[in-house]
């Protein structure tokens, strides 16, 4: 068990014993009594965990010695299925050992930008775009486009939308960086593998209270919208750009009908990109071992290779790799997030000072 494990437990210990000497009602009795609750959950999961441990052992005692084959047979299942119940408790363990992050219920903005390879890198970005949507449905989250330059062969320079659902920014937060792909593009000829990248950067969303804007420290324009066509476009000048003068940041929305919702959309882009500044500062500040984590804040790493010939997709941060590719791109992402998220947290346990 981890050290921090051990400390835990001598903490619930101590309060215990601290409570049996104090007048039940007074101030230090109920903040004791707070304590003690907010580790309970955590010595719930460990006691169950020594229960299974002395379990295991009793079984494997069994094994080593003289009983009958049919009694030894029942011992190995037993602990078979204790183990697939000892791993499940590690990781809910695990999850208690952890600082809670303050970020990890929020809304995400999502942006993805098509990189090098032209047409290719724009349809990718596309693929892209379909797989989070997808994932998205699977999970029941609901999303919105925001804004969106598309190619009009299938393929986006760039497009932006919002996802909001349980648990979105504590599963999509890894998904920012460089995506690479490799395969015969549709507009290849010749039938020679390319590779192509896009882009992705996931914003938690913020909202008015957490992010102040001095309305003085914007610049707002106003132009045509383009898109597919409609009795809408370019007759008004619907879509804004949105300028913020300290920081240079620029957002742009013309998706919806109205100048007034693609301001509020644009402001909401806005918001989210700030506060994406102030994080990605606190990861720079924190210990070179949260530095080196999976969720860098450099967003020109290259995360993850799609290479389609081999059906194989690779997370280089974690060198995972899976031979499931049309299933991932058709939003089956939770064998890779859920990997990362493993990672991630045994990295921040590695961290934690005892």
């Amino acid at each position: 068990m981890h050290p921090r494990a051990i400390a835990l437990m001598k903490k619930y210990d101590d309060i215990n014993n601290k409570l049996s000497l104090l007048s039940p009602g007074s101030q230090d009795y109920i903040k004791a009594a707070k304590d003690r609750a907010e580790l309970e959950p955590f010595v719930e999961k460990y006691n169950e965990m020594s229960r299974i441990e002395k379990e295991i052992s009793d079984n494997e005692e069994i094994l080593n010695s003289n009983e009958d084959e049919e009694l030894k047979k029942m011992a190995k299942e037993d602990i078979e299925r204790l183990n697939l119940k000892k791993k499940a408790l590690e990781g809910e363990i695990l999850r208690l050992l952890l600082p809670k992050d303050s970020m990890s219920s929020k809304n995400v903005i999502v942006e993805i930008r098509a990189g090098t390879g032209g047409e290719e890198a724009a349809i990718f970005a596309g693929d892209l775009f379909r797989m989070y949507t997808r994932y998205a449905e699977n999970r029941r989250w609901k999303y919105e486009v925001l804004d969106f330059n598309d190619t009009g062969l299938g393929g986006y320079k760039e497009i932006v939308f919002s996802v909001k659902g349980r648990d979105v920014y504590s599963r999509l937060k890894f998904e920012s960086g460089v995506h690479r792909v490799q395969r015969i593009p549709v507009t290849e000829a010749g039938g020679r593998i390319h590779t192509s990248t896009a882009s992705v950067v996931v914003l938690p969303e913020a909202d008015e209270v957490e992010i102040k804007i001095d309305p003085a420290d914007l610049k707002i324009d106003t132009f045509r919208a383009g898109g597919a066509g409609g009795q809408y476009v370019n007759k008004t000048e619907s879509a804004v750009r949105i300028t913020h003068i300290p920081t240079g940041i620029v957002v742009a929305c013309q998706e919806e009908r109205s100048q007034l919702q693609n301001r509020a959309s644009a402001m909401r882009i806005l918001r989210s990109k700030l506060l994406d500044m102030e994080v990605q500062k606190k990861i720079e500040s924190e210990t070179a071992i949260r530095r080196s984590s999976i969720r860098s804040g450099d967003r020109s790493d290259k995360i993850r290779t799609y290479n389609y010939p081999q059906n194989r997709v690779t997370d280089h941060r974690i060198n995972l790799t899976l031979y499931k590719l049309e299933m991932i791109m058709n939003g089956d992402l939770d064998e890779l997030i859920d990997a990362l998220i493993l990672s991630e947290q045994e990295e921040m346990l590695k961290s934690l000072e005892v």
